[in-house]
């Protein structure tokens, strides 16, 4: 078994499974959305962009295009965030929280690309 190919998979599946949990809720209810598993999401999908530069293949660049996209949305979620509740003194709820679910769910599906793109590069490899 290759260790990093492990690590590799494991990464690419708990950022979409971290950003999966700060998605799913009501998207007016602040309380179904914590800031700390946004912020989670955030460092887990860097490390995982982190872990996909090297690999000069193709499917290797569309992977890193996919955690890219990732990460710009999730830290677009939280400078929302973060500017709404500091900025403008104001605190998250309706629009501004909607904003910043949405923000995650398309960091979510560029997410659930990767892990299909893992499957199936997973499925076609042959010994």
């Amino acid at each position: 078994m290759n260790s990093e190919k492990v690590l590799f998979a494991f990464f690419i599946v708990l950022a979409l499974t971290l950003n999966f949990g700060f998605f799913v809720g009501s998207f007016d209810l602040p309380e179904h959305h914590n800031a700390y598993s946004l912020f989670a999401a955030i460092v887990v999908s860097l490390i995982a962009t982190i872990l996909k530069f090297g690999d000069r293949t193709h499917i290797g660049a569309v992977f890193l295009a996919t955690s890219l996209v990732a990460d710009l949305q999730l830290i677009a979620a939280a400078i929302v965030w973060g500017m709404v509740e500091q900025v403008f003194d104001d605190v998250l709820s309706g629009g501004s929280l909607a904003s910043v679910v949405s923000l995650s769910g398309g960091a979510l599906v560029a997410n659930f690309t990767s892990v299909i793109l893992l499957v199936a590069e997973t499925i076609t490899v042959r010994r």
